[in-house]
């Protein structure tokens, strides 16, 4: 145990490990409500790396995770090594690039099992969805965050991202909301509170 911590907080690894807690935070938040996990959706240029068709936050997650596990893996092997000085150097600088290539083609391998799990890529909101009631499904909303679950006839129900402006009664998980307006350079729609009886 002792020898897998000082792997996992020794140079390369410690580099990793960061990334590690900071992918693992962020899911944390996720799970509870307090972050979005599509909000880097379009932010980062994955799609330029061969890691478009999934949501940014998952591609980098794979990646991340994969490249901690090779990382620490071969900290250990390395550890097992007596080369000394510059040669010891050189060879943790070959396993932290070996680790990010493994993370980089573990996330590609995941983007290639989607598109043949679903060719097709999934329908992006529309704004023929304004004037729609939706349930909210984050722990808040406002004009940087939210998602919420929209009917659509003839299909399942749609996933969408919301924002509200402030000032309005806030919402929550489970709360009714009306979609009143879509912003086409965010790809979310503006939401306002709606009673149970209107919907």
């Amino acid at each position: 145990m002792r020898e897998f911590t000082t792997a996992a907080t020794g140079f390369p690894t410690l580099l990793l490990t960061a990334a590690l807690v900071v992918v693992v935070a962020f899911w944390l938040l996720a799970l509870v409500g307090a972050a979005d996990r599509d909000a880097f959706d379009g932010d980062l240029p994955l799609t330029a790396l061969g890691l478009g068709g999934v949501p940014a936050a998952v591609a980098v997650s794979v990646l991340v995770l994969t490249s901690w596990l090779t990382g620490v893996t071969g900290t250990l092997a390395l550890h097992r090594l007596t080369a000394p000085g510059l040669s010891r150097t050189l060879l943790s600088l070959a396993v932290l690039a070996l680790a990010l290539l493994a993370g980089h083609q573990s996330a590609r391998l995941l983007v290639r099992l989607r598109r043949r799990v679903r060719p097709h890529p999934q329908e992006p909101a529309r704004p023929d969805l304004v004037g729609r009631t939706c349930t909210i499904r984050t722990g808040r909303v406002d004009d940087g965050f939210g998602r919420a679950e929209v009917a659509v006839r003839g299909a399942a129900p749609a996933v969408v991202r919301v924002r509200q402006l402030g000032g309005e009664p806030p919402l929550g998980r489970g709360s009714r909301a009306l979609l009143y307006a879509y912003d086409d350079s965010g790809g979310f729609f503006w939401v306002t509170p709606q009673p149970l009886a209107a919907a």
